[in-house]
């Protein structure tokens, strides 16, 4: 059984490259998946837990937000939500004696993969600056009691609710959610960043104007009907690996796919899926057309399509725009303006390429367009994102079987949690709701998002940051700028399972309160206990661990919500925090009570598999918006220049990896190996910009506030990537991306389009993910 943890941090090595696409999942990842699970959690466990994810009787995958459908396959799990499973459910431990062993200054020194490979945390752990035996700064262990003592003095000590932070990572149940936003509320501020401002907020923003839902409008069942499915800026081979077999099966039914994306990615070329003999042998060409475009060129692209649609007879579905649609005769004077040169300028692409995507376009009745980071981290990407509703309404694909919208969320129930009210802008009617049901008066001004939660703590607006999950200063944009706001705070809390670089980068005081994970089970004083979550298409399913905790010592994630609340507010509440800890079915009472479409909510979670939340436009043709119809819209069309000598850099994940957690330090589809510090260029940019293949550069981001940010000590790697365009791994280039530098509406951190040059360095360093 192999569960001790790395002796030291192997993260030194320079990257092996062999820089070529490799094909996806087959024998190959099977045995890497088990050989990863079985190192964390031994033979028996592994057995025990993966059998259990993402089952109607079991689990949800921490990792991605990806649906299930009503069949499930006996291993319903993708290499890395296996990874994540095991990460989680690791027999290794970070107890009282580690943080002695290691002071907060030399966790601060190790790498993100280093400290995520040292286990689960079993204790409360408190650090006081300068107390440390040997007159070093480390954790100690302290009780909850304490624990919660020290944020109620903290909170009650600011001058204003405002100066208080409660951020929220998609990781976290509907039931935990939900008492945050209300603990939040009852405290005074809607001070509620969460995740989702850092990914899908721009297609929030986008859907919940053009549609009137802030979400996707397709099930399962519609992608698998789909006669045409365009994937664009998504990699689903590392980032939703589970969503190739929806896309094998809708091939197999007839389903064309194209793929649009500055990089060719291995799982869209071919599937090889590990359910089957002849997946695992023979593999599925999915991709029918790939254009690889210019980084940002994603508009430009579906505006000229969507000019094409209107000069060719008989496209558009005129009954379908004159009775839902408004906007559409603005919308098509723009559109009609599209021309070719500009297009293919922004694009990259050749006109014959084009041509071959409407011949696709027109020949189908049923489109759905599937999109993540790479349409929703640019300055554009509202404007992006509502050019494909056009290109959709058009030709009717919403409120149609087989057609509509598919943004695909990145991480386990982070739509959940914004329908749990885990939003800094909340609706006035779910405020409403809240107060009537609570007996309280929630706040009414828009509290701060994630990049301006980082403003605030920086010029010393804010002074208590919480988190429940997640790794902020790691996920977060402009890394110094962020680690040194956050060391402004006088407190910081993470709620966590296992450790990361954000406790390593503190306030005055910091908190770690260790969880319960998704793999855990959950015992209170009624009983074993369930959480739900939401999927990315709308489904609403329980999740109940199967595993001993790690700790006799770790608290639920309802538990310390509950708790806090007790502590801060007191005597003031009259919310039954005490009762909602005991038995989360009296939580998913009131929540039934307070947002729409959870009625009659055990009662409906109860049933396996889970209930459909409802979508006015996917169910009944019936768009909420402002105008009471779908809204075509006009917004000029933009795609990032790029002065001389320079490329445009997206910040991507490695396929060992999800969102900030670090599994390994091979990125095997792309046939990277031993290291992350490694930027991708096609090789006639490096040639001109004399950059030999496996030479080191340091990156430089160019931005008009004129500041210098540098990654340094970057392998140079001859990749196939767009012409103009570079990419490299995050967290380590999150240091190249302004803070200021966001997508318009959304204030999204624009990492997917940073203007870098390239200086020599002087020595390659080692990596520090």
């Amino acid at each position: 059984m192999a569960t001790k943890p790395p002796t030291g941090d192997p993260v030194q090595d320079a990257p092996q490259v062999t820089a070529a696409p490799h094909a996806a999942a087959g024998l190959p990842a099977v045995a890497h998946t088990l050989r990863a699970a079985t190192r964390q959690m031994g033979l028996r466990r592994t057995a025990r837990t993966l059998l259990k994810v993402n089952q109607k009787d079991g689990f949800d995958c921490p990792g991605c937000a990806w649906p299930e459908g009503d069949e499930r396959h006996t291993a319903e799990f993708c290499e890395n939500g296996a990874k994540a499973v095991a990460e989680e459910a690791t027999l290794r431990r970070v107890t009282p004696e580690f943080f002695a062993a290691h002071p907060v200054a030399d966790l601060a020194t190790r790498s993100g993969y280093w400290l995520g490979q040292q286990g689960r945390i079993t204790h409360p752990m408190l650090l006081e600056t300068g107390t440390g035996p040997d007159g070093r700064d480390h954790y100690e262990p302290v009780s909850w009691e304490r624990a919660f003592a020290i944020i109620a003095e903290e909170l009650r000590a600011l001058d204003s609710p405002d100066e208080a932070l409660f951020y929220t990572s998609g990781r976290t149940s509907n039931e935990a959610a939900f008492l945050l936003q209300l603990l939040a509320r009852e405290f005074g501020t809607n001070n509620l960043p969460d995740c989702s401002n850092m990914c899908h907020e721009s297609s929030g923003s986008a859907l919940t104007e053009t549609i009137g839902v802030g979400k996707g409008s397709v099930s399962l069942e519609d992608l698998h009907h789909a006669d045409l499915v365009i994937v664009a800026g998504q990699n689903p081979g590392t980032n939703h690996p589970r969503m190739l077999s929806a896309l094998e099966r809708a091939k197999t039914a007839g389903a064309k796919i194209i793929s649009v994306n500055p990089l060719p990615e291995a799982g869209l070329e071919r599937f090889k899926n590990p359910q089957t003999p002849r997946g695992m042998l023979r593999g599925t060409a999915l991709t029918d057309l790939f254009l690889q475009i210019r980084i940002g060129g994603d508009q430009a692209l579906f505006r000229l399509l969507n000019k094409l649609i209107l000069d060719t007879e008989g496209a558009v579905d005129e009954a379908f725009v004159q009775e839902h649609t408004h906007g559409y005769e603005e919308f098509a004077t723009a559109a009609r303006t599209a021309d070719w040169e500009r297009t293919l300028t922004a694009t990259g692409l050749d006109r014959a390429d084009i041509e071959q995507a409407l011949s696709m376009i027109l020949a189908s009745k049923r489109t759905i367009v599937c999109w993540a980071m790479g349409l929703t981290q640019h300055k554009h990407s509202v404007p992006t994102i509502r050019e494909v509703v056009n290109f959709l309404l058009l030709r009717g694909n919403i409120g149609r079987p087989g057609a509509g919208v598919c943004p695909v969320r990145g991480h386990s129930n982070v739509q959940g949690d914004r329908t749990m009210g885990i939003f800094e802008r909340p609706a006035p009617a779910f405020l409403d709701a809240l107060d009537k049901e609570f007996g309280i008066t929630s706040p009414r001004h828009h509290g701060y998002d994630v990049v301006r939660a980082i403003r605030a703590l920086r010029d010393g607006d804010a002074k208590v940051f919480f988190a429940m999950g997640g790794n902020f200063v790691s996920a977060t944009p402009d890394t110094l700028v962020t680690e040194a706001a956050m060391r402004r705070a006088r407190l910081t809390v993470h709620v966590s399972t296992k450790l990361n670089r954000s406790h390593a980068v503190t306030g005055a005081r910091a908190l770690i309160l260790p969880t319960l994970g998704r793999t855990d089970k959950d015992t209170q004083a009624t009983g074993r206990q369930t959480v739900t979550v939401e999927d990315s298409m709308g489904m609403v399913h329980s999740s109940r661990g199967n595993l001993t905790p790690a700790s006799p010592h770790l608290l639920s994630e309802p538990a310390i919500v509950a708790r806090l609340a007790r502590a801060v507010l007191g005597s003031r509440s009259a919310t039954p925090w005490e009762d909602f800890e005991r038995d989360y079915a009296l939580i998913r009472d009131r929540i039934a009570r307070v947002i729409p479409g959870f009625e009659d909510f055990n009662a409906r979670v109860a049933r396996p598999g889970g209930f459909a939340l409802p979508h006015a436009p996917r169910d009944e043709r019936r768009f909420p918006t402002t105008t009471g119809k779908a809204n075509f819209t006009a917004a000029p069309v933009e795609f990032p220049e790029l002065p001389e000598g320079r490329l445009l850099l997206q910040t991507l994940r490695s396929h060992d990896q999800y969102n900030t957690t670090i599994y390994g330090l091979d990125d095997r589809y792309r046939g990277i190996k031993g290291g992350r510090r490694v930027v991708m260029i096609h090789p006639d940019d490096a040639r001109t910009l004399g950059l030999a293949d496996g030479a080191y550069t340091d990156l430089v981001s160019e931005w008009k506030d004129g500041v210098e940010r540098r990654a340094p000590g970057f392998r140079v790697v001859h990749y196939p990537t767009a012409r103009g365009c570079a990419a490299a791994y995050y967290p380590e280039t999150n240091v190249l991306v302004p803070l200021d530098s966001t997508a318009d509406t959304s204030n999204t951190p624009a990492s997917k389009s940073v203007v870098v040059r390239f200086e020599s360095p002087g020595s390659p360093p080692g990596d520090t993910p």
